[in-house]
Order: structure tokens, then sequence, then C-alpha cells
């Protein structure tokens, strides 16, 4: 990709004096990272020349900022998102120096379930303030009630419909759908089509014994976008909503990225419910068509596979 006049860009945008390349890489598998020195520290910086970057951007943007804001997880601070004049967008958050090994699994679980209860904790507060004496008028109550997010997200390159519900079944099965319709619209894949006319009809039986309440997710959380720095977890690359806690834990199992202390920790302060295993193959199937949508049809046969599965079950 491009990175000729990005240090007068940076200058321009943020305000600096000094911008010095350090070094690229760490862009994930769509964009590309590079590196500065600045006279406002060690900055990150993450660019994509296509046409969708800047909606790609913005959500990530927005995503690590109601990341950071709960708390619970170690995440790079962003810091700007703008255009570039030569065409797609530009990400500037701050610089971590992170390693890949998992010394931190334990930690990182217990970060994950406590990111994923953040949100009921905020409920239990918005009930103490309701029925306290002290509550300050036109306080904002910031638990949310329903599963979405306030602003498109991308999943890879493909923007999400985070469009508010207050179901879960539907506003998943609407995730799916949309990646079905994908699907169909470059394969034309009868097979794919006939077994999901049949399983969409299936999925409410998947959640009838659970209560499903919103959690604030990661959305993309495996191997490749977990790291550690100075003695902690830390994640990236995130495309947030709020959506069931159980979605969080399929693509780290379906790619890496967990292991058993991950999930001893992670399930000691979020237990496993009835049918979690079943629910974890539907939430993989999402997975699994997402990667067929992005990189071709060599996960064709695991999803066909996932959705035979389902309705055999």
């Amino acid at each position: 990709m491009y990175l000729s006049d990005m240090e007068d860009l940076l200058k321009s945008e943020l305000n600096l004096s000094d911008v010095k390349l350090y070094g690229e890489g760490g862009g994930g598998q769509i964009c590309q990272g590079v590196g500065y020195m600045t006279d406002m520290g060690h900055l990150f910086v993450k660019l994509n020349a296509g046409k969708g970057a800047r909606l790609m951007f913005d959500g990530e943007y927005e995503s690590l900022c109601a990341l950071q804001n709960t708390n619970t997880v170690r995440v790079p601070k962003p810091i700007k998102v703008f255009d570039n004049p030569k065409g797609g967008a530009v990400l500037v958050m701050e610089f971590l120096d992170m390693t890949g090994s998992n010394r931190y699994s334990t930690q990182l679980g217990e970060n994950i379930a406590r990111l994923h209860l953040h949100n009921e904790e905020q409920e239990k507060k918005s009930k103490l303030k309701e029925t306290s004496v002290h509550k300050a008028e036109g306080e904002v109550n910031s638990y949310v009630d329903k599963f979405g997010f306030h602003c498109t997200t991308c999943c890879g390159f493909i923007p999400q419909d985070n469009s508010w519900h207050p179901d879960w079944v539907t506003f998943f099965s609407r995730k799916l759908q949309q990646q079905l319709d994908l699907v169909q619209k470059d394969y034309h894949d009868s097979e794919a089509r006939d077994l999901w006319s049949q399983l969409q009809r299936k999925i409410p039986a998947y959640f009838k014994d659970i209560e499903v309440r919103p959690s604030l997710l990661h959305g993309d959380l495996h191997a490749r976008n977990i790291a550690e720095i100075n003695a902690e977890p830390v994640i990236f690359d995130p495309y947030s909503f709020y959506g069931h806690h159980e979605f969080e834990l399929a693509i780290g199992s379906l790619f890496g990225g967990f292991d058993s202390d991950f999930f001893t920790a992670y399930h000691s302060l979020i237990p496993m419910s009835l049918g979690f295993s079943e629910r974890q193959e539907l939430y993989k199937l999402f997975n699994c068509l997402n990667h067929w949508n992005h990189f071709g049809g060599g996960y064709r046969g695991q999803s066909v596979s996932i959705m035979r599965n389902l309705l055999h079950k």
C-alpha cells in the first residue's frame, strides 16, 4: 500500500511537528500497519485503500472506545480516523509493544468475562440510582437493553447491520441471513440455501431454556487479535456490538486463541448454560460463512457440515 506523504498527513491531522517512520507490520489480513515516532509519542497507524475503509475504521474506532470505557480489558487507545487524499482512510491509535505468548490466559479469561458482565453491572447500578434520592437530575443510564451497536462495524470488510433489536434470536438470525445472502450472490450454492432454509426455522429452539442478555463483545476475538503487554493481556482489531456473550467464544475455539486456562477462568465467572455446545456450533457457522465470503470456497465444506450436523441434532 502507499506510505508517501503519510508523515505530512499525520502532522496536519494531529497537529504534530515531528513524525518519523518506525516500522511496518501488524495491520491484520486486510490492512497495512505502520509505526511512527512523534512528539505525541509512539503511534500505530492502520491504512486501507478500499472504498469502505472509512466506514470500517469509524466502526473500529467506536469499538475501541466502547471497550476501553468498560475498564475491564486492555485495548489500544484510539486517537483519530481520517480520510487519505490518495484513497481510503487512516486509523491512528497508541502503539503498544505487544508480544504473542499466552502466559496470561487466566487473566484474559477473567477480563473477557468481566467485559461480558459489564452491561449487567451497569443495569444493577442504574436500578440503584432509580431508587436513590441522590440520583442527579438528567443523569444518563449507560445500561444497554437491546442487541446491536450505535454505529456500523465491519467484520473484516463486510459491514454488519447493527440496528437495535430487543430479541437476540432475531438479531443473530439477521446476521446469519446476511452471510448466506452474500454466499448466494457470489456462489449460487443450492445446498447451502436449502440447508439454511431448514436451519433458520430451528434456531429459536437452541435458546428456549436460557435468557440472553446484551453483553458488549469484541466480536472477532481469536489468536491473531490477542497479545500481551507489560504483564497483562491486550485485545485489538474489534468489531463490537451488544450480543450474546457465548458468541464471543466460538471463533477462538474455531481458529485458535483460547486454552483450557482461559475457559476455566471465564466459566468461573460466567458458568456454562444448558445447550452451550450446540449454540457454539451455531456461532461457529457465522464465522465459517464469514470466512467463505472473505477468502473463498475453502470454507464451504465446513459451513455446510455445521448446518447438516445442527439439523440432525
